[in-house]
């Protein structure tokens, strides 16, 4: 399919610099997700790879390729935006095979490509019909569709789950991971969604304000994140984090740890503390309390637990769990 490689990689609006220098490489058939929070130039870089952006300076190569200086439709891309982008007018089997069609493809190549991708999503009761008589979650199929018929060597896809709800998030997001394995593709995926970033990705980019923080496998990131902000952004809910000194510890500025590596106890541990606020969630409770060594806490426990506001408790960490990071919020092996 496709390679991707990323060289230097800088843009900037006037005398805002959004990009600032990135470098990646993207294996054939990998799953490569950017993440990082708003404003951190995830979808400028996915616009720059596809050609809708030009990038100050820096290179692009797609197989090899350097395609800085080519255009979007020869780029050998085909993206899926957050919006679906169908045209209305159309039904499912048109708006399926429309690109195929401006680019002067044989009829029957489009008719065995668009029944390919449909019975692929499981769109074929539906390609006489118009998006407006589709769900969100078929229209966002009927999108993926469009862009497998172009059999393209990079597949994009800018945030393509943000408009759909919780349930339909779920099973989309199933579906664009059974393709991945079907079609052994290069996908690249922007998302903000860290859920969608571990149970998708082979390798996760997190971005933060025009740089990369780290790149790595989801496991990765979250055993072993290289520096607090990743740490904080990777896992929900978030990473303690708390002043090495409050818990004697030398040689480290700051100690964090998981919500989920910490045991609660009503009989005594390490920090005694006061519940303030508890959410029930069936599969796990999360307890919100306060100690005097830690400040704010928050601890994930599995199953459900009978603790409520103004409840003693004793918070205790595995201390295999810790994680110490250095005056300049790096991880400290």
């Amino acid at each position: 399919m496709g390679s991707l490689e990323l060289k230097s990689i800088r843009k900037a609006f006037g005398t805002h610099e959004v990009l600032k220098g990135i470098d990646l490489e993207v294996k054939d058939g990998e799953f490569v997700i950017f993440v990082g929070p708003s404003g951190c130039g995830k979808s400028t870089l996915l616009r720059v790879i596809a050609g809708l952006e030009d990038a100050t300076s820096g290179s692009v190569r797609i197989d090899g390729a350097e395609v800085v200086n080519t255009p979007p439709a020869k780029r050998g891309i085909a993206m899926v935006f957050q919006s679906y982008a169908l045209y209305p007018h159309l039904n499912v089997k048109d708006n399926m095979g429309l690109g195929l069609k401006q680019a002067g493809t044989e009829r029957a190549e489009i008719d065995t490509r668009v029944a390919k991708a449909s019975a692929m999503l499981s769109l074929d009761p539906y390609l006489a019909r118009r998006p407006a008589e589709l769900s969100g979650g078929q229209r966002q199929r009927v999108a993926i569709g469009r862009a497998i018929v172009r059999e393209p060597k990079l597949f994009l896809f800018d945030e393509p789950l943000s408009n759909l709800d919780a349930a339909l998030r779920v099973q989309t997001r199933l579906e664009i991971a059974g393709l991945h394995r079907r079609l052994k593709a290069t996908m690249i995926y922007v998302t903000h969604d860290q859920v969608e970033a571990m149970t998708l990705a082979d390798k996760i980019v997190v971005l933060n304000a025009g740089a990369i923080e780290q790149i790595g496998s989801p496991m990765e990131l979250y055993n072993r994140p290289a520096n607090i902000f990743v740490a904080g952004f990777i896992g929900s809910p978030q990473m303690n984090f708390i002043p090495a000194e409050k818990l004697g510890q030398s040689g480290a500025k700051t100690i964090g740890v998981r919500p989920e590596h910490i045991a609660l106890s009503r009989e005594n541990g390490a920090w005694k503390g006061r519940v303030i606020h508890v959410e029930h969630l069936g599969a796990d409770t999360i307890v919100y309390l306060e100690t005097e060594v830690t400040g704010l806490l928050t601890v994930r426990l599995f199953g459900e637990h009978r603790y409520a506001p103004d409840d003693v408790v004793y918070a205790t960490p595995d201390k295999a769990s810790l994680h110490r990071f250095d005056t300049n919020d790096r991880a400290i092996a």
